[in-house]
């Protein structure tokens, strides 16, 4: 069949622990980053590639980050958008302080900036865990949210608070456009996601589930707690940061703390649950799924009401469904989209005989 790995022989260790150890699932990887670098480019639209597939991806990373934090390291945040938030201006002032560094750096930076305030804000988790730790991590994105509102410096002194983002140019070349932001992103993801999915392969990715499972049993055979419960904070913050940045240059272009409220830290929670908690590619799906049903509930709902409903009770309608379909979704299979794949792909070895 098409999706056997019998016969796929095995030689070297390295060649045993390659991330896509299968054939096929190396040779799906590269169809599907030709479509998203090549096709979709082409193809897409402006309104797509702005307001769709970008945000998707901005989303899909910070959803990585929290994934490593919640799905691999059992650390409960609600305070991703205030990490995203730290981000987004730590980009904001590299740029406009020390306009001698390249974009991309500004990013990289910003991305450090949030590891160093997420390992500050997950110390609790050394003396709690669980809800309380939640409630820690709400403390922070209360107040990272009072900081960037109250303290001037951090928005220039804009009066208004909502200031626009300066120009992109990465190697004297201006990104303005759809399609080079849309690219920007893409790349930028497309790394970072490959880094993560090799880091919870090796060694501090082993540590940190064992500290999940059972944070006890980890110390007794010398996993040390706080190095790694600071790592999985500091690493997940990194790639909030990094996704905060994005978001304000490539999507909003605008940077304002509205932008990185507590509701955006539900949404994203909310897309690693749906997709999977403890997977990356959960993270893609979880986010495609909050992003992309929405837009289509919207659509059915205007070809079936042929333009007699009103807007409010539309909106209202697509909130109802879509909760709808979240609930019955976590009772069908809690485990998230990513475990339907899962199984999909064992059935699929085994056709014409699945179980």
């Amino acid at each position: 069949m098409l999706y056997r790995e019998s016969g796929q022989f095995k030689t070297s260790y390295r060649a045993d622990q390659a991330i896509f150890p299968i054939r096929q699932d190396r040779i799906a990887l590269m169809v599907l980053l030709a479509v998203v670098f090549i096709l979709v480019p082409f193809v897409a639209d402006e309104y797509w590639l702005g307001s769709i597939l970008t945000p998707l991806l901005v989303l899909s990373l910070a959803a990585i980050g929290l994934n490593i934090l919640t799905g691999y390291a059992g650390q409960l945040s609600l305070g991703t958008a205030g990490f995203m938030a730290v981000g987004a201006f730590a980009a904001y002032n590299l740029n406009l302080r020390v306009p001698e560094l390249p974009l991309i750096v500004d990013f990289l930076l910003a991305g450090v900036f949030a590891a160093l305030v997420g390992m500050v804000f997950g110390l609790p988790s050394l003396r709690i865990k669980g809800f309380y730790l939640a409630v820690a991590t709400l403390a922070a994105q209360f107040f990272i949210e009072w900081v960037f509102t109250h303290v001037g410096w951090f928005t220039n002194y804009s009066s208004s608070g909502v200031i626009s983002a300066p120009p992109m140019v990465i190697m004297g070349v201006t990104v303005d456009s759809a399609v080079e932001k849309y690219l920007l992103t893409l790349v930028m993801v497309a790394v970072l996601a490959l880094a993560a999915k090799n880091m919870v392969r090796s060694r501090i990715g082993r540590s940190w589930m064992a500290v999940r499972d059972k944070d006890v049993s980890a110390e007794v055979i010398g996993i040390p707690l706080l190095a790694t419960k600071l790592s999985a904070f500091g690493i997940s913050s990194f790639y909030c940061g990094v996704a905060g940045a994005l978001w304000t240059y490539c999507y909003l272009g605008t940077v304002e703390p509205a932008a990185f409220d507590l509701s955006r830290s539900f949404q994203v929670l909310f897309m690693i649950i749906i997709g999977g908690v403890g997977s990356i590619l959960g993270s893609f799906l979880g986010a495609g799924f909050i992003v992309l049903l929405p837009i289509l509930l919207n659509n059915i709902a205007a070809m079936i009401g042929h333009g007699t409903l009103q807007a409010d009770t539309m909106a209202n309608l697509e909130h109802i469904i879509f909760g709808g379909l979240i609930i019955f979704f976590l009772i069908v299979e809690p485990h998230g989209l990513a475990r339907l794949w899962q199984i999909a792909k064992e059935k699929l070895r085994l056709w014409p005989f699945p179980y």
